[in-house]
């Protein structure tokens, strides 16, 4: 599958619009789009697949390394990969957009705010192209899309400048309508504020389609399919309003080595009978209530005190909790699996890659091996002062700045996200065969 990397020159410049403008672009030319995400994102792929019709793939190097990053984007579906990049092109250590263009082979588009600038946009796409060769990266910046650029003058001043060798990809034009609503964590959810296809249409006019088309290439590295032998055991994943930072991949992993059945707290689903469960990250705060009031959780504390696995990561772990404080002080009684009450702050506590050194073996990791995978999040936890972890944090805050992982019964809970590419998720199903 062909595609090509949309990259900004800095985070809040507009990618995640011109995304959905050239998803809609390509659509309406007759060609199937796989959207993609550079970074351990879930909201704006959330966007992706409310206008794409598909889910979209994260490609992060730390999460996943070169082969996974590889076999993910090999599970793509369809003639052209459109992959949102993250920050600005060159931003992150751990992953950059550029890391991943690089990796993967792929060319850039670079996305550059035009709303005070004409001849400095082309300037700025330069020496962004130039930039790569002084870092010693193999980066290929083909072009701009010029985002907030009217037409006209405008337009023609920006065409103009660009060097012989990059190309102009066409031009986001400004309109109040193009704004995606946003709130802790970042925008809302594709599903609640999606933006309106004839809207996108609108800006997709002022696109260049085909040369988008023919920028696209093959990426250069072949993907091996990870072996996925099924265990027979069944998996109970919690899916609603408030557990909904899942990866594609991770339920495509845990489908092909185990039975999975999706149920909703939120909404005070009983318990699918299940070997084990896995509540993703979200916004419980959100729905805190209802959570407190739903009889799913109290099920939930029943049978994990049975001995029953349980593995929350982030919103998971604040839903095993104690108690759930928001905001505006409201206090809700949660699970009570493990012993942490969380409270949530007007500003996020934690953002970054994290690397995890497992010093016991748990439902993710045996005991001596290291996981990589992302935190980000706007809730603290205080937890009992006889309270056990499963990780010392290398990198990252963890739960109290050294240690992740709280451990109660058999279960795990972590404000780490983590990919399927880590092997992670193998580990939990085949710890429920044990």
């Amino acid at each position: 599958m062909k595609g090509f990397v949309l990259a900004g020159v800095s985070s809040g410049v507009g990618k995640t619009v011109a995304t959905l403008a050239i998803i809609r672009a390509l659509d309406d030319a007759g060609y199937e789009v796989q959207p993609a995400k550079a970074g351990p994102d879930f909201i704006d792929p959330s966007h992706h697949e409310a206008i794409a019709g598909r889910p979209s793939r994260t490609l992060d190097l730390w999460l996943e390394g070169e082969a996974g990053l590889a076999r993910n984007y090999a599970r793509g579906e369809g003639d052209i990969c459109v992959v949102e990049g993250v920050m600005g092109l060159y931003d992150g250590d751990g992953s950059s957009t550029a890391m991943v263009a690089e990796s993967l082979g792929l060319p850039v588009v670079l996305v550059v705010d035009a709303k005070a600038g004409m001849e400095s946009v082309a300037a700025t796409a330069y020496g962004f192209r130039e930039y790569a060769a002084t870092i010693d990266r193999k980066i290929d910046v083909a072009g701009v899309v010029a985002q907030r650029a009217h037409g006209g003058r405008h337009e023609e001043g920006i065409r103009d400048a660009l060097p012989d060798e990059m190309t102009y990809f066409g031009r986001i034009p400004p309109s109040g309508d193009l704004e995606i609503p946003d709130r802790h964590l970042g925008l809302e959810m594709g599903a609640e504020a999606a933006l309106p296809h004839d809207v996108l249409d609108e800006a997709a006019e002022a696109l260049e389609t085909e040369r988008l088309v023919e920028v696209a290439r093959e990426p250069t590295i072949d993907a091996e399919p990870a072996a996925a032998e099924p265990t027979g055991a069944t998996v109970a994943v919690a899916s609603d309003a408030a557990f909904c930072f899942r990866y594609p991949a991770t339920i495509e992993r845990l489908r092909e080595r185990a039975t999975v059945r999706t149920f909703s707290p939120v909404a005070g689903d009983p318990l699918p009978d299940c070997d084990g469960v896995y509540l993703p990250g979200g916004y419980p705060e959100l729905h805190a209530a209802e959570l407190a009031s739903s009889p799913t959780l109290d099920d939930l504390a029943d049978r994990a005190s049975d001995g029953l696995p349980v593995f929350g990561e982030c919103g998971g772990l604040m839903a095993m909790a104690q108690t759930l404080t928001t905001t505006d002080s409201e206090c809700h009684p949660m699970a009570g699996i493990l012993p942490a009450d969380v409270t949530m702050r007007d500003r996020y506590q934690a953002l970054d890659h994290v690397e995890l050194d497992a010093t016991t073996g748990t439902l993710t990791a045996d005991r001596g091996e290291t996981l990589r995978g992302h935190e980000f999040h706007y809730s603290e936890a205080s937890v009992d002062s006889d309270a056990r972890f499963a990780f010392e944090v290398r990198r990252g805050d963890g739960i109290d700045g050294d240690h992740d992982g709280l451990l109660a019964y058999d279960s795990l809970g972590t404000y780490a996200h983590v990919h399927a590419a880590s092997g992670a998720f193998d580990r939990f199903i085949e710890s429920l065969s044990d």
